[in-house]
């Protein structure tokens, strides 16, 4: 079976989702939806798209990988 080719987009909210559940673990959603939120105030519709998506996947992520990425620290 071969696996889909994941466009730039969605790679690129993928790293920013890895990368807030290894610095701010369980408070990850938090940050991502601060940073949508100063995308919004800045007009920036695009980012704020992207920042919308990492929050979709956290929000797809079982609470082990959010407790894992804090005892990764």
């Amino acid at each position: 079976m071969s696996r889909m080719p994941v466009d730039e987009d969605e790679r690129r909210a993928r790293q920013e989702a890895h990368w807030l559940v290894r610095e701010f673990g369980a408070e990850a959603p938090l940050y991502a939806a601060m940073k949508a939120e100063k995308a919004i105030e800045q007009k920036d519709f695009g980012r704020c798209a992207r920042w919308k998506r990492v929050l979709e996947i956290l929000a797809d992520r079982p609470p082990a990988d959010v407790r894992h990425g804090v005892a990764g620290k």
